[in-house]
């Protein structure tokens, strides 16, 4: 895929499984943790529809939209910034490549920033469809909040490998010092709200 190319999410579901099976990184796992964070959205948004006379859960229906909008989006992105980091990263040795390399992973990280963000705004959404969702579907309910935590794991995996890189890329007075130390910062707070999450329980 050529740089900068969008890999696009509006095609046949096998289609898209079949590119990102390719070694070509666009799509890769951050687009992957997209996907799952937006399936998680649609099993909630079916809870939802199938809770028709409950005001809140057709509110949290309608918020549950965006957030799978927004989650669509960051994957296409990080479908970009994937393709941006493997060119910068297959370019031989010269002197800009560092340079080129660090600017691509950081990012990369604010992709999975976004997804991070998004995933944590559906747990939001997830905690009032557990209260006041169709309990005949609670099992959808917890899939959609195990794929919700998926995703958010992904990302922030991602998110450590990309500042990983490039701090190994890092050269004197290259100014990346404090974007990176403020993208570490929102993983640890990902991380401790994701740990806040696992300590509670969903609904079978």
């Amino acid at each position: 895929m050529a740089t900068g190319e969008k890999p696009p999410l509006s095609m046949p579901l096998d289609a898209w499984l079949d590119r990102l099976a390719q070694p070509t990184g666009a799509p890769g796992g951050g687009a992957a943790c997209g996907v799952i964070i937006a399936m998680g959205a649609s099993l909630l948004h079916m809870v939802t529809a199938y809770t028709p006379d409950d005001e809140r859960a057709q509110e949290a229906g309608h918020r549950v939209l965006a957030r799978r909008a927004r989650a669509l989006a960051a994957a296409e992105v990080d479908g970009i910034r994937s393709s941006e980091l493997g060119a910068a990263l297959a370019e031989p040795e010269h002197p800009g490549r560092s340079a080129r390399v660090r600017a691509a992973a950081i990012a990369a990280a604010g992709t999975s920033v976004e997804l991070a963000d998004v995933g944590a705004a559906l747990r939001a959404e997830l905690r009032v469809v557990e209260a006041v969702g169709n309990p005949n579907l609670a099992a959808d309910t917890a899939v959609a909040a195990a794929a919700v935590a998926a995703g958010i794991r992904g990302a922030l995996v991602n998110l450590r490998a990309d500042i990983e890189l490039a701090q190994a890329h890092r050269e004197a007075g290259d100014g990346s010092e404090e974007a990176l130390a403020a993208l570490a910062a929102v993983g640890d707070e990902f991380e401790r709200g994701a740990g806040a999450e696992g300590a509670g329980s969903s609904r079978p």
